[in-house]
Formats: C-alpha cells, sequence, structure tokens
C-alpha cells in the first residue's frame, strides 16, 4: 500500500475486544502497520464472541484485519515492550486506569522512551472521576448515555442493540483522536496522551438533548421508530410481509410521501408545516401511509416512491444486504482469501473511498501468535531470546 494516506505509521494495539480493536482496524485499513499484541496465555475475548467455524472465530477475521499478531505478556515482558515502543508512532489500549502504571509502563515512562509516541488510552469511563477504575463495557455506555431511555416502545423497557454500538461509535472517535494528535506531532514534534472513554462518544451522537434539558427542562420519551423531529417516520409492512422504513425529515418528502398515498389534503393543515408539529399527528399519517403500504407488494411500494422522488428504504437483515445492488455498487461487502479457513471470506469493506489513496484489506484476522517471531526479531529479540521467553511464557 505504498500510496495509502496512512503507510508508514506504525502503531501497537495492546487491547482487547470492540473499541480499541476495530479502531487500529480502521487505521490499518488505510495503511497504518499495526502489531496487535495479545497475553500468550489469554488471547483476544472478541476471539470467542460471535459466530465460529471449525472452531475459528468469524468476527475477528474482520477485527483482526491487516494487522500483524504477536503474544507478550506485558506485566512480566516490560523491557521487550519498550523495545517495541521506542519505534511506534500510535499506541491503542484499554487495561483498566492504572494498570499499565503498575507495570511500569504508564505513559510518562512510555513517552520518556518514545517522545513522540501518541497514547490512546480507550476505558469505559475515562482516566479519572469516581467510576475511573471500575470495569464497564459498550453496554454501560449505552445505558449511561441516554441512548437505552429512548430505545424502544412507549409501554416497554429501555433498550439495549444488539451488537458493539458505543464501542463502534468510540472507535470511530478514536481513529478520529488518534489523527488529529498525529496532525498536532507533525508540527510539534511531541506526542501526547488520548483519553478516551466509551461513555462520551455516544453521547454526542444522541443530539441535542442536554441543551433541550437545560433551556426547556424537555426529556425526551421512548417512541419506538417514530420521531419527536417528523412524521411519517417509521417502519411498515408490506403486502408480501417485508418491512419499509420511510422517514421525512424535509418538508419537501414529507409533502411527496403523504400525496403518494392518496392524502395530499393533508398538506393544507395548519400542523403540517413542520416537523416537530408533525410528528404529534404521527397516529393520523401513520394510519395514511402504513395503510397504503399493507396493500402492496414490497416491489410495488419501492417503484412507487422511486417515481415520487420520497425517501424509502427496505429493512434488511443481512441476506437482504448480501443481495442488494446499491452495495454491491459502492463494493460495500468484499471479499478477502484467508489461509486459515481455506477460501474467500466475506466481510464489510473499508469506511470509505479515497480517489487517489483508497485503503485497502491486505488480510482477514490472523490465528493466535501467528508473526510473534517475525515481530520480535525486528527489535533485535534473538532466537535464543524468543526461545526463552517462550518457555518462560512471556510470549
Amino acid at each position: 500500500m505504498r500510496n495509502a494516506p496512512l503507510t508508514g505509521v506504525k502503531v501497537v494495539e495492546a487491547a482487547t475486544l470492540f473499541a480499541g480493536p476495530l479502531a487500529a482496524t480502521f487505521l490499518g485499513d488505510f495503511g497504518a502497520d499495526v502489531t496487535k499484541i495479545e497475553h500468550p496465555a489469554r488471547p483476544d475475548a472478541a476471539r470467542g464472541h460471535g459466530a465460529s467455524k471449525d472452531g475459528i472465530g468469524l468476527w475477528f477475521k474482520t477485527l483482526g484485519r491487516n494487522k500483524r499478531l504477536a503474544t507478550l505478556d506485558l506485566s512480566r515482558g516490560r523491557e521487550v515492550f519498550l523495545d517495541l515502543i521506542r519505534d511506534q508512532d500510535v499506541l491503542v489500549e484499554n487495561f483498566r486506569p492504572g494498570t499499565l502504571e503498575r507495570w511500569g509502563l504508564g505513559p510518562d515512562v512510555l513517552l520518556e522512551a518514545n517522545p513522540r509516541l501518541v497514547i490512546a488510552r480507550v476505558t469505559a469511563f475515562g482516566q479519572v472521576g469516581p467510576w475511573s477504575s471500575r470495569p464497564g463495557f459498550g453496554s454501560l455506555a449505552e445505558a449511561m448515555s441516554g441512548f437505552a431511555a429512548v430505545t424502544g416502545e412507549p409501554d416497554g423497557p429501555p433498550t439495549l442493540p444488539p451488537f458493539g454500538l458505543a464501542d463502534g461509535i468510540t472507535a470511530l472517535a478514536t481513529a478520529y483522536a488518534v489523527l488529529v494528535a498525529l496532525r498536532e506531532r507533525d508540527q510539534s514534534g511531541q506526542g501526547q496522551v488520548i483519553d478516551m472513554a466509551i461513555i462520551e462518544p455516544i453521547l454526542m451522537m444522541l443530539g441535542g438533548g442536554i441543551t433541550a434539558y437545560q433551556q426547556t427542562g424537555y426529556v425526551q420519551p421512548r417512541l419506538g421508530n417514530r420521531s419527536s423531529n417528523n412524521a411519517p417516520r417509521n417502519v411498515y409492512q408490506t403486502a408480501d410481509g417485508r418491512w419499509v422504513a420511510v422517514s421525512t425529515s424535509s418538508q419537501s418528502i414529507a409533502e411527496r410521501v403523504v400525496t403518494l398515498v392518496g392524502r395530499p389534503d393533508l398538506v393544507a393543515q395548519p400542523w403540517f408545516g413542520t416537523g416537530r408539529e408533525r410528528a404529534e399527528h404521527a397516529d393520523e399519517l401513520d394510519d395514511a401511509v402504513g395503510t397504503w403500504i399493507a396493500d402492496r407488494s414490497l416491489d410495488e411500494v419501492m417503484l412507487a416512491f422511486e417515481k415520487a422522488e420520497a425517501a424509502v428504504g427496505p429493512v434488511h437483515d443481512v441476506r437482504g444486504i448480501v443481495e442488494d445492488p446499491q452495495y454491491a455498487a459502492l463494493n460495500t461487502i468484499t471479499t478477502i482469501e484467508d489461509e486459515e479457513l481455506g477460501g474467500p471470506v466475506a466481510m464489510q469493506n473499508v469506511l470509505f473511498r479515497l480517489s487517489e489513496t483508497p485503503g485497502e484489506i491486505r488480510w482477514a484476522g490472523r490465528p493466535h501468535g501467528a508473526d510473534t517471531d517475525a515481530v520480535l526479531s525486528e527489535i533485535g529479540v534473538t532466537p535464543e531470546q524468543l526461545a526463552a521467553l517462550r518457555a518462560s511464557g512471556v510470549v
């Protein structure tokens, strides 16, 4: 990847599960040389999450892509880790606050060894505060951020997503923070520490709720698939048992939708002029749209909305995603040959398309410790030393 934008950037990932590792994946997709460090006896637990085939975790094929995999017990391999970090640009770690310091590998020590190092510390609750030392995962962030409180049906419980939403948002934020810190280092020559708390990025994604509460006391309730900002906005079932999502965030689209479903009279209503007022009449609007859609097949609905230039999308499960012509046109799902699984492995492609310096998936996630010998030999560990480290369980 000679022309990849992050070629030459060296990243060590000493992180497990999702937020930290996925941030490193995003960097690796655009050319960063990522070395993932796992404990020699306790591999990243992400290897055991999700579906597997022949004992091989399939989620890790995506999460571990474009990474070299080495093993090292940081608590006993301090000097080896310091030798490794001297030539790196970025460290992504997600140990609980105080852990690296207890091992003699705190930011002060790391920055003394490599003053240009950018250290991204990804934790559930951040490096300071009364909760900083507690264990935590993305699910707690989804709860504490207010996401769960506004998700679900009005008469149902708060609802957590069935995937790592907070972790994924944090991974994007961490990759962004790393690039900002590298840009600053280009000017100052000095590395720095990034304090990334998983409870924070998802809170930013939830919009203006903090300001609305501070200014008016408004607390957003659970609305199911509806929105307090516009209507009609919901999922509706078609005559052939499929589902579609309809959104009318703009006034012109709202007018086209209700006209399409045979209710142009609604456009003239005094309350139809703003999204918030339309949301207050969601029952009437949902009835109009839902009744029309229920009489037609998915293909008929999609074609009619397309002709009317109104916003609609099918509700896909994974089968629909891999067959969708728009995803196919964007090459959103790609395949990569994988020696461990003995053939092509399908996965999501890189996040976006750059016209001149595109990203690329060079390989899928590899076995535990696949590159330990190569990684450690590059920092001067001899075969004899490596054998001794391995015998003692340090690698």
